[in-house]
Parts: structure tokens; C-alpha cells; sequence
């Protein structure tokens, strides 16, 4: 994607949704760390489902640790990999019990240390909770930076620096939310829906696919 084109790129994005949300239901910083810990290799609509029980009954550190482990196992069951999640979600408990008053930390280095938390998941929290303008690369934002041309990269972590030096100032708090929309429910992975792309026209893909 040529840099003249990124910004109308973005233009178009943010014209079309001027204040995108994540799609995961929360209330609150540590309810917000939980469902994205929970949302490895999961859909937000599965761990929305999930969490809509669990939160009535366990919205803090301390009453998740008061659940027990297969207290917790019993509310998670439906999402993939949920006994390792469960391990590791009152492991990050404890740690922000002991360690941080019981509050999500805002560096990124202090929530990389909580198991289960890598770098998107904490790229998420510091855009979402904090407002810092992160880039957190998931399967949609890898696959968009690459079909697009806007930041080609072989790693998430070389398309999320190549997004953060391409993608001016003005529109990198809300970029994430708005590339994976776009990934989600546009530029698909097996057909991308380019007949009706907002921003196809500055798109470097070349087979734009047709309504059929």
C-alpha cells in the first residue's frame, strides 16, 4: 500500500465506525484482562457467552480464587483449552493480589509476567483499559496487514512494528479495533468480501474476489 493512500485508508475506517469497541463484554480492567486471557484461540462470542455467568459470580480477584479451580473449570468449560486458561487465570489472581492491590497493572511489562498473558493480550489491555496506542496482531490484523500491503510482515510481531511506523499518529488508538473489524467480517480469510470493502481502493490485493 503506497503511504499516500494510508491515510484515506483510515479516513474511510474511522468515517465508517468514529468509535469502535471491542466486542468483548466487560465492566471493568480486570474483567476486561479475563475475558481477553480467555479469548485465545477462542471467539469473543464464545467467551461473551462464558462470561455472562461467570462475571455475576466472580468479577474480582479474589472471588475467582474464592471459585477454586474446577469451580472456575465449571463456568469456562464451553471455551477451547479452558483447563489451562482456568490454571492460569488464578495464577494471574494471586499475582495481582499480592503484587498490585488486587489492580490490572498498565505496563507492559508487568502484565507480560502474569501467566497466560503474552504480548497481544497485553497490547489489548493497554488499548482497551488504558488508552495507549497499541497494535495487538491477532489471525484478522496479520491477515490484513499482509493482503492489504499495509504492513507485511512473515511474525504478528513484524506486522505489528511495521503497522505502528505506517499508521499515522491521529488513528492508531483506535486502528486495532478497526483492522480487526475489517479481518472479522470483510477481508476474510477464505473470500474476502471485496465487493463491499470501503477501503478496497486502496488495497494492494490484486484477484479482488466478485459477489456470487
Amino acid at each position: 500500500m503506497k503511504k499516500s493512500d494510508i491515510s484515506a485508508f483510515f479516513a474511510t475506517l474511522q468515517a465508517a465506525n468514529p468509535h469502535p469497541r471491542t466486542e468483548l463484554e466487560y465492566s471493568s480492567h480486570f474483567e476486561l484482562l479475563t475475558a481477553v486471557l480467555l479469548s485465545a484461540q477462542a471467539t469473543d462470542v464464545g467467551v461473551n457467552k462464558a462470561t455472562r455467568k461467570l462475571f455475576p459470580v466472580a468479577n474480582t480477584p479474589q472471588a475467582m480464587l474464592d471459585l477454586g479451580l474446577e469451580g472456575l473449570e465449571g463456568h469456562i468449560q464451553t471455551i477451547g483449552l479452558y483447563r489451562s486458561k482456568a490454571r492460569h487465570l488464578l495464577q494471574t489472581c494471586r499475582i495481582l493480589l499480592e503484587q498490585y492491590g488486587g489492580e490490572v497493572p498498565a505496563t507492559r511489562e508487568a502484565l507480560e509476567t502474569l501467566p497466560g498473558v503474552g504480548r497481544k493480550t497485553a497490547n489489548v489491555v493497554l488499548n482497551v483499559a488504558f488508552g495507549q496506542p497499541t497494535m495487538a496482531v491477532d489471525t484478522h490484523i496479520f491477515r490484513v496487514g499482509n493482503r492489504t500491503g499495509l504492513a507485511p510482515g512473515a511474525t504478528p510481531l513484524a506486522v505489528e512494528q511495521g503497522l505502528l511506523k505506517r499508521i499515522p499518529r491521529e488513528y492508531l488508538q483506535h486502528a486495532h479495533h478497526w483492522l480487526i473489524l475489517l479481518g472479522r467480517y470483510v477481508c476474510q480469510a477464505r473470500k474476502p468480501r471485496c465487493w463491499e470493502c470501503s477501503v478496497a481502493a486502496y488495497c494492494d490485493f490484486k484477484p479482488k474476489t466478485e459477489q456470487t
